[in-house]
């Protein structure tokens, strides 16, 4: 029953991550920005949103497609897609001379989404066949 939760939290997680890329992640009043996923003044952060995107996207079909190889990849995938989080989320929200950006609603759903996709990765709902010899 846990598995089964876990699995369609994953999928909710998926669809998440892939919404957050396009919120607001960082208001920078100096230059009178709003960053997103896409889009950083002067691509200064590039888009990380398009990397975030892709590891959403193989992260909901390895987590609906049945087979062990792809649980496997999947959990490599998505714990790679946390620790690009995470830099991503230093990467905006750090200060720079003496300026703080406002943090904004879209990187917190970003690196939760993304803690969450993980979590549901490592559990996943699949029932194995008898062994074969």
């Amino acid at each position: 029953m846990g598995t089964k939760i876990l699995h369609w939290l994953g999928v909710l997680a998926a669809i998440t991550l892939l919404v957050s890329c396009f919120l607001p992640w960082a208001y920078y009043a100096d230059i009178n920005e709003t960053f997103t996923g896409f889009y950083s003044y002067k691509n200064n952060y590039g888009k990380p949103g398009k990397f975030l995107m892709a590891i959403a996207i193989s992260g909901l079909v390895f987590t609906l497609l049945p087979k062990v190889w792809a649980k496997r990849v999947n959990l490599f995938l998505a714990a790679l897609g946390l620790g690009y989080a995470i830099k991503t989320y230093v990467l905006f929200t750090s200060c720079y001379n003496a300026y703080c950006p406002q943090k904004l609603t879209g990187i917190y759903v970003m690196l939760i989404a993304s803690a969450v996709l993980l979590i549901s990765t490592v559990f996943p709902n699949l029932t194995l066949g008898p062994k074969k010899d």
